[in-house]
């Protein structure tokens, strides 16, 4: 079974901020190659991004740019698929790529949160994050740093198919599948609460500031993806939608009540993403097609 994995760290709230990238191939169940590069985003750095991952604006200078590793990122995933955990590195992928005219990657994506979704049953519906699963699986890594989150997400695949017997070409099938296959009508069902059975069923939303759309065809799209969708930022919360022109105005500077109790929520631990309206259409695009 081969395949390769990747994450990604980002500089800010916008995905095309790029400021670390890990890649790691599995070959027969074994990582054959590990490469991670720090990345010059050419953007700001956010002090709630630095908290996380703890990479500087500092740290990246005298890095290569998105475009300048652009080529040897093509050839490191040639694989007959490629691992993400959750879709958030892979729509940072397009975005870059946007960003820097560069062509998007022709992979096949593999989700290894819908993976273990569907792998084991306590995991369907809660406890699939990246760190929640690797611990059920026995698998120590230090969480966000690229690299490591890249192998980590590699292993969840191998023991998830150890688990099923399931290889990489099944897997690819199955996550296209309900999460209990025996279901009938789960995906005729969309509301506001989410569809239990859309690749991001599980994550709870909240959109803020000025949006390109209306809040409800943006409710309306998050919830046919499986988010719930609601209107305050809570300890349940573990997405924030921004508008774009509040993530540009004075370089995140300016923040709205919603984005700054997301912060303080981070700070005090909860697992939330902040992203930008344009990367929230771009999950949409590709998870709708």
């Amino acid at each position: 079974m081969e395949f390769a994995a990747i994450d990604v760290e980002t500089a800010n709230a916008n995905m095309a901020s790029i400021c670390q990238i890990g890649v790691a191939r599995f070959s027969n169940g074994q990582i054959v190659d590990e490469w991670e590069t720090l990345v010059d985003p050419q953007s700001y750095f956010d002090m709630m991004n630095v908290s996380i991952h703890g990479i500087e604006e500092q740290d990246v200078a005298g890095a290569p740019t998105f475009p300048e590793i652009f080529c040897e990122l093509l050839a490191r995933l040639e694989a007959p698929a490629v691992i993400t955990h959750t879709h958030f590195d892979r729509v940072a992928m397009y975005q870059a790529c946007s960003k820097a005219g560069c062509p998007a990657f022709d992979c096949r994506w593999l989700d290894s949160a819908r993976v273990a979704r569907r792998a084991w049953e306590e995991c369907a519906r809660a406890g699939y994050g990246l760190a929640s699963v690797c611990e059920k699986i026995g698998y120590v890594f230090r969480h966000h740093n690229a690299l490591e989150d890249a192998k980590a997400a590699g292993h969840i695949i191998l023991a998830a198919s150890a688990e099923t017997g399931l290889d990489i070409d099944g897997w690819l099938k199955r996550v296209e599948q309900p999460i209990n296959p025996d279901a009938t009508g789960g995906h005729q069902r969309v509301k506001l609460e989410g569809d239990s059975d859309g690749p991001l069923f599980g994550e709870q939303i909240v959109f803020t500031g000025k949006l390109g759309i209306s809040r409800k065809e943006a409710a309306f799209l998050a919830a046919k993806l499986g988010c719930a969708v609601n209107p305050s930022v809570t300890k349940k919360t573990t997405i924030v939608c921004v508008g774009d022109q509040d993530i540009s105005r004075l370089a995140g500077e300016s923040k709205s009540t919603k984005h700054r109790k997301a912060e303080s929520l981070i700070e005090a631990g909860q697992q939330i993403r902040i992203i930008g309206e344009s990367d929230f259409v771009e999950m949409v695009s590709i998870l709708q097609s």
